[in-house]
C-alpha cells in the first residue's frame, strides 16, 4: 500500500510582496504630494526677488487629495486578488482572534457588572463586539505612534500585544498601516480645503502627508520574522 505525501503548506508571502501594490501606490502618492507642493513653491523660487503676487497652481493639491483614497483602495483590491490563499488564511486568523478578543471583552464586562452593579456608571460600556474591534484599532495606533521614534520598541510592543493570541502580528501591523494612511489622507483633505485660499498652506499640508504615508510603507513592508 502506497501513501501520498501530504501537500506542503502554502508559502506565506513576505509582507512586502503581500502588499506590493499598496506599497507602490503609497510611493506614487508620496511623489504626487511632492510634485503638488513643487507647483506652489517652484514658481515662487523662480520669480524675481521684487515681484509680488506670484501666480502658482494648486490644482495638483486638489487632484492628489481626490485621487489618493481611490488609488489606495484599488491597490488593496489588487493585492487581495494576487494573493487569494493569503486572504483566506488572514480571514480565518481574524475570525479566531476576533472570537478570542470577544471572550476577553465579555469577561471584563462581566467583572465590571459584578463590581458596579446593574445600571450604575455614567457612561455605558461598549458592546463586546465593539470592544473587540476597538482593541485592534488601539493596538495599531500604539504601534504606529511608537514605530516612528523607536522601531525596536515597536516590535517588542507587537510581540507583547500578540502574546495572548487575541491578535496576530499581521493584524496589528495592518491596523498600524491603516492608522498612518488615514493620517496622510486627512492631511491631503485639509490641503484640498486650503488650496483655493492659501496655496502655501496647501503645499505644506501636502508635504505633511508624506511622513505618514512613508511610515505606512515601512509598516506594510516589515516582517517580524
Amino acid at each position: 500500500m502506497t501513501t501520498t505525501p501530504d501537500a506542503p503548506p502554502p508559502v506565506r508571502p513576505a509582507r512586502r510582496r503581500r502588499h506590493a501594490r499598496l506599497i507602490a501606490a503609497l510611493a506614487s502618492l508620496i511623489g504626487a504630494c511632492a510634485e503638488a507642493a513643487g507647483e506652489v513653491y517652484g514658481p515662487v523660487a523662480a520669480a524675481p526677488p521684487g515681484l509680488e503676487g506670484v501666480e502658482v497652481r494648486t490644482l495638483s493639491c486638489v487632484r492628489v487629495a481626490l485621487s489618493g483614497p481611490l488609488l489606495l483602495d484599488v491597490a488593496r483590491g489588487e493585492d487581495a486578488a494576487r494573493w487569494p490563499e493569503a486572504v483566506v488564511r488572514e480571514e480565518a486568523a481574524a475570525c479566531q482572534t476576533y472570537a478570542a478578543r470577544c471572550a476577553v471583552a465579555e469577561a471584563h464586562d462581566a467583572v465590571h457588572r459584578t463590581a458596579s452593579g446593574p445600571g450604575q456608571g455614567p457612561v455605558p460600556l461598549p458592546t463586546v463586539e465593539a470592544g473587540a474591534r476597538m482593541e485592534l484599532v488601539s493596538a495599531g495606533d500604539e504601534v504606529a505612534a511608537l514605530w516612528r521614534d523607536d522601531p525596536q520598541q515597536a516590535v517588542a510592543l507587537v510581540r507583547e500585544l500578540t502574546a495572548g493570541g487575541e491578535l496576530t502580528a499581521d493584524e496589528v501591523l495592518d491596523s498600524a498601516v491603516d492608522v498612518m494612511v488615514v493620517c496622510g489622507l486627512l492631511a491631503l483633505t485639509e490641503a484640498r480645503t486650503a488650496a483655493m485660499k492659501d496655496p502655501s498652506t496647501a503645499a505644506e499640508l501636502c508635504l505633511t502627508a508624506v511622513p505618514h504615508l512613508a511610515l505606512a510603507v515601512s509598516l506594510a513592508s516589515v516582517d517580524l520574522d
